[in-house]
């Protein structure tokens, strides 16, 4: 049998519920790949060797003794250490959470679990969800498994770090502003924002509550809906969960709603153009031709509040972050410092978070704060989320327009480690064309659109109105065949052999 770090999640979830190889053998074999590889990725936080093919072997039982499997069971998967999860830590990437065990599992982990999908370990992120590029988290750099000495997107860097290596074949991130989708992008794998709402944030640690979503990371878009299946659905313990039915997103991955001949594909004219590399703009620019190809009607849509998307996103996360981070004061969980006998609580607190939180952490928080603050609330916040309701209004008008709106995911390819790193303004357009599907919560699919500046991937983005989740899974599938016949195979099959790359 060929190396089963190559295969898929389908694929492999069909090998282990025909008996054709076990779940614990899987499960060893990427739990090997990612002793080989990662001291130069970094992609996990946390592994625990015994508690995955605990779980692998869990599978094997169930089905030796006759039980139906899930779609994924027996799959290896990829945490966000964002994610609580009994019997592992929960950093979030942070000093102030180091060495913290959670009590219960993340509504996201429960359902992974009752699916049979065999959780490797916790992957490394910005801290706290922060960032675009995976170099703010508080326990080191994870590097892009295509070149070592750039970066693999951000917050989620080290999950899709993780897939694009084959150390897992899915992962779970979360998308605040692009967190899924920017770094699907730059490390040549799909990635999926679903609906705000629509998979549970129940244990998800949060940065910015009206914005958080989880979503899965995977190889194909077939393999993301899959993962999209078995992780969304309402949940009573999360108030901002939808009560609905999942969309069929399997079914529309599946190509069993049809294909995108006779659909309207809104072209954004804000997110191309002035500001985004010649190869990534080249690349959409052919994407947007096999979609004509296909029989797609390509129509220019003008969303011109799309411009204020960054600012508006830059008001509005920054300061629930400076709600939700104030649980942090050395007083209930995680770091305290201080803790001598000479210190008052106000002092502890002070200590705890000076030491605790990160550069970038801390830059948020106090913008929040500010823009929280009396004297300042309306002309900020407020003002911010007025510009949210014009950018939910374009997005409105737009899809009586069309079925889906496309645009680049990313204005470039990755960028070097440390490139960005004193330019905060340079680091936050990484996410440009991404922020305005988070402000409006609509789902969005980034998918290898091919390779652009220095050989390395450029993701295109599907955008669809809420709740309308297949939509981007029907259009994706059929656009990662076409893209696939041009480049002559999946465009991981391109990626370097990691001891190639040289890390600086």
């Amino acid at each position: 049998m060929s190396d089963l770090t190559l295969l898929g999640a389908a694929e492999t979830a069909a090998l282990v519920a025909r008996g054709d190889v076990s779940a614990h053998e899987v499960t060893a074999r990427h739990l090997d790949r990612i002793e080989q590889t990662d001291e130069a990725i970094h992609a996990f936080l946390h592994v625990d060797r015994g508690l995955a093919l605990a779980q692998a072997d869990e599978v094997d039982r169930a089905r030796a003794e006759g039980a139906v499997l899930g779609p994924l069971a027996g799959v290896p998967l990829a945490l966000k250490d964002v994610f609580t999860m009994q019997g592992a830590p929960t950093t979030c990437g942070s000093k102030i959470l180091e060495g913290w065990h959670p009590p219960y599992d993340a509504t996201v982990v429960e359902r992974l679990k009752a699916g049979g999908v065999v959780v490797l370990g916790k992957t490394n992120m910005d801290e706290f969800a922060m960032g675009s590029s995976t170099e703010n988290s508080a326990y080191g750099v994870t590097r892009n498994p295509w070149n070592l000495n750039r970066i693999p997107g951000g917050s989620s860097g080290g999950s899709s770090a993780a897939v694009a290596a084959r150390q897992a074949p899915l992962a779970i991130g979360t998308d605040t502003g692009g967190s899924i989708r920017q770094p699907a992008a730059v490390t040549g794998i799909v990635g999926v924002k679903p609906t705000y709402g629509g998979v549970s944030r129940y244990g998800l640690v949060a940065f910015s509550s009206s914005l958080d979503q989880g979503g899965p990371f995977a190889r194909s878009v077939l393999d993301a809906a899959l993962l999209h299946e078995v992780i969304a659905g309402h949940d009573r313990r999360d108030a901002t969960s939808i009560e609905a039915p999942v969309p069929r997103v399997v079914a529309a991955a599946r190509g069993e709603l049809g294909g995108v001949s006779g659909m309207k594909v809104g072209v954004v004219s804000q997110l191309q153009g002035e500001g985004y590399q010649s190869g990534v703009q080249a690349r959409f620019d052919e994407t947007v031709e096999l979609l004509t190809g296909l029989g797609a009607e390509v129509i220019e849509v003008s969303c011109p509040s799309f411009e204020y998307a960054l600012p508006a996103y830059y008001l509005i996360a920054p300061s629930e972050c400076s709600s939700n981070l104030a649980r942090f004061d050395g007083m209930r969980y995680g770091l305290r410092a201080g803790d001598d006998g000479e210190h008052g609580v106000e002092q502890v607190m002070s200590m705890t978070r000076a030491q605790g939180f990160g550069p970038e952490v801390k830059r948020r928080i106090m913008l929040g704060t500010y823009a929280l603050s009396a004297g300042y609330y309306d002309a900020y916040y407020g003002q911010a989320q007025k510009v949210r309701t014009l950018i939910r209004r374009d997005f409105d008008a737009a899809y009586k327009k069309v079925d889906v709106l496309i645009s680049p995911t990313t204005p470039t390819v990755a960028f070097l480690i440390g490139e960005r790193a004193d330019d905060p303004i340079a680091m936050y357009k990484a996410d440009l064309a991404t922020l305005p599907s988070s402000l409006y919560g609509g789902p969005a699919m980034s998918l290898p659109a091919g390779l652009g500046d220095d050989d390395l991937p450029v993701g295109v983005q599907l955008m669809a109105a809420v709740q309308r989740d297949e939509q981007v899974y029907r259009v994706g599938a059929v656009l990662e065949a076409a893209l696939q016949e041009r480049w002559g195979g999946a465009l991981l099959d391109r990626i370097p052999e990691l001891a190639m790359g040289g890390v600086a």
